[in-house]
């Protein structure tokens, strides 16, 4: 019976006549109803004239049966910074298949496909945020960035913030709000940088209510911002971003400001340190999970653009890479460093040899988990030299990524 549906399903792009069908698909999976649309400003069937965009500027594959949507996959072309080089990488999202095709493969197939087009389209990484972790895992991804999220009380906010600076209200489309993140984008290892599609998803589904507030310094050059809702004597954080500490100060004294109105600020942090630290209180509320997924599309490409550190040693590295799903990744490549010179990619083995599996492979070279705890854990299969190798030319800083799409 399966096998006879399968004869009967077409592969093929979505086509802005199949918006309808791309628009039921998406609030079947993930059970968005009238009423929720309605609870954050939307009209009828205006979230189905918004994602038209969609399906003129992503690419989005889908199995159909008799001209009926039946599984898709949407892939978001755009930026990201991996320690100063903008990488072109493929966003996977809008992942959703009706329960009676699920088991038939489709979705690995959808997967597979859009991997290749990543590749044609020189995105050689791809990032995602996971709705099952072991399912991604399987398929090459790992994760590579947390979600800090933080519970602070009226009275543990900083008092007595005194900065040179003064902090603005904007509207939404404020050029220096776009501005800012650009600049942010352009110094943050692991942050999307906002193409307009990326800014429309950003506002999706706020309510009305979404403040922007902006911190000027003395000369009146914007240094930071700050996207807030105040609700049920809440202060809720959608994103702070600062250039400087100074703006960070400015920003938090913001919030202080509204000691008398709220009880309590709640938020999410993605750079990777605790705000208890920050401001010296134990006695506060923070949680971790894993965040964002991605995995090496394209090796060979991947590490072209890659800026390793410490690189004036004369070494060279053997990567024996398992990819079970793309073929030119599953293979040995060697990466040979020359006192003077920019890494390279040669056919000539090296003693130093490290076998790991791609996911592993990029959750390492983002930085997400080191190679002495990678080799500890059994993750990676090595020796002691390369690991010390591995140490000194990878660097050590996190991926921040705070974007829903």
């Amino acid at each position: 019976m399966i096998r006879d549906i399968k004869k009967n399903l077409e592969l093929r792009k979505l086509e802005p006549k199949d918006l309808t069908q791309f628009n039921d698909i998406l609030r079947y999976a993930f059970q968005v109803t009238d009423e929720d649309l309605l609870k954050v400003g939307w009209k009828h069937d205006e979230i189905k004239r918004s994602k038209f965009p969609i399906l003129e500027k992503a690419e989005v594959l889908g199995w159909f049966e008799d001209g009926k949507l039946a599984s898709q996959i949407a892939v978001y072309p755009l930026q990201v910074n991996i320690y100063g080089s903008i990488y072109d990488m493929g966003y996977i999202t809008g992942v959703a298949t009706y329960p009676e095709y699920m088991g038939m493969g489709l979705m690995s197939r959808l997967m597979k496909k859009s991997l290749e087009s990543m590749r044609e389209q020189n995105q050689s990484i791809s990032f995602l945020f996971p709705y099952s972790m072991p399912l991604y895992r399987h398929k090459g991804w790992e994760v590579v960035s947390d979600k800090m999220t933080y519970r602070i009380r009226d009275n543990q906010l900083p008092k007595d913030i005194e900065v040179p600076g003064r902090i603005r209200r904007v509207p939404e489309d404020s050029p220096d709000l776009i501005n800012l993140h650009d600049a942010y984008a352009k110094k943050t290892h692991g942050c999307l940088v906002r193409s307009e599609l990326v800014w429309e998803e950003y506002w999706r589904w706020d309510v009305e209510d979404v403040t922007v507030a902006i911190y000027y310094d003395e000369d009146d050059v914007p240094r930071g911002y700050l996207v807030y809702l105040i609700e049920n004597d809440v202060f809720h954080v959608k994103e702070m971003i600062y250039l400087n500490q100074e703006a960070r100060k400015g920003l938090w004294g913001y919030i202080a400001a509204h000691e008398s109105m709220i009880n309590e600020v709640v938020g999410n942090n993605y750079n990777n340190h605790t705000i208890s630290f920050l401001f010296g209180d134990s006695d506060m509320k923070e949680t971790i999970r894993p965040y964002i997924m991605a995995r090496i599309v394209d090796f060979e490409k991947f590490i072209a653009e890659y800026n390793f550190v410490n690189t004036d040693i004369n070494e060279s590295v053997t990567f024996e890479i398992s990819d079970s799903v793309l073929e030119w990744n599953n293979r040995s490549f060697t990466i040979a460093f020359s006192k003077g010179q920019d890494p390279m990619l040669t056919d000539e083995p090296s003693e130093n040899i490290i076998r790991l599996e791609i996911g592993i492979l990029t959750t390492m070279l983002l930085g997400y988990e080191r190679p002495t705890y990678l080799q500890r854990i059994e993750r990676i299969e090595t020796d002691k030299k390369t690991v010390l190798i591995l140490e000194s030319i990878i660097p050590n800083d996190k991926v921040y990524f705070s974007d829903y799409i």
